[in-house]
């Protein structure tokens, strides 16, 4: 009798034992599942990540040269002549550039056009900049709509420093000053945080 009652305790903690380790083999089972798919998950946002950095930077890409082109065609005139390139070459560069969903344009912390304030998502990229002068990565921030927005900073060039330098040409200054009473947009130096471009454009399935 006693051997009998032995071996049933014997059994039933054997079944015990096997559904416990049971239970365990599926609940590492789901778990492991769970880590696979928050894997596949980061892999995915990191990709997807990727794409729209390489995507916003390419859509840029000819905003800028434009740009650049017209600053410099107005510099060859001359200094004044460069000022008027920004105030109406550059808007109409961006319009030109703002179809099939795309809208793209450029801002700053230091505003001299107050037609260039920041969109609403754009501002906290700005303030990141401003935070940290030395972070130069592009940002992406996910729309509503199925788009996407794009920014990266603008750093000060040395074709800029006759409108946007320490020390302007009286006759500079003096039709700044006119255009834009309350401009912010001087005092900068070579390398220094300028602003940033910035481009809205529709997320590619």
């Amino acid at each position: 009798m006693v051997g009998q009652r032995h071996n049933q305790q014997f059994a039933c903690c054997a079944r015990r034992t096997g559904l416990v380790a049971g239970r365990s083999i599926v609940t590492y089972t789901r778990l492991l599942s769970l880590v696979v798919v928050a894997l596949a998950l980061v892999v995915d946002v990191a990709a997807a990540q990727e794409s729209g950095l390489a995507r916003g930077s390419q859509l840029l890409s000819q905003y800028k040269t434009d740009l650049q082109q017209a600053l410099r065609e107005g510099l060859n005139q001359g200094e004044v002549e460069a000022i008027a390139a920004c105030r109406v070459q550059a808007p109409k560069i961006a319009k030109t550039l703002s179809r099939d969903d795309i809208r793209v344009g450029r801002t700053s912390h230091r505003l001299r056009n107050p037609a260039n304030a920041p969109p609403d998502w754009v501002e906290p990229i700005l303030q990141t900049y401003v935070a940290s002068p030395s972070d130069r990565e592009p940002r992406t921030v996910p729309l509503s709509q199925g788009r996407l927005g794009y920014a990266e900073p603008i750093v000060l060039q040395p074709l800029c420093v006759a409108c946007h330098g320490e020390v302007l040409d009286s006759e500079v200054a003096s039709r700044i000053n006119e255009l834009y009473p309350a401009d912010r947009a001087v005092g900068f130096h070579v390398g220094e945080l300028r602003g940033v471009f910035w481009i809205e454009f529709p997320v590619e399935n």
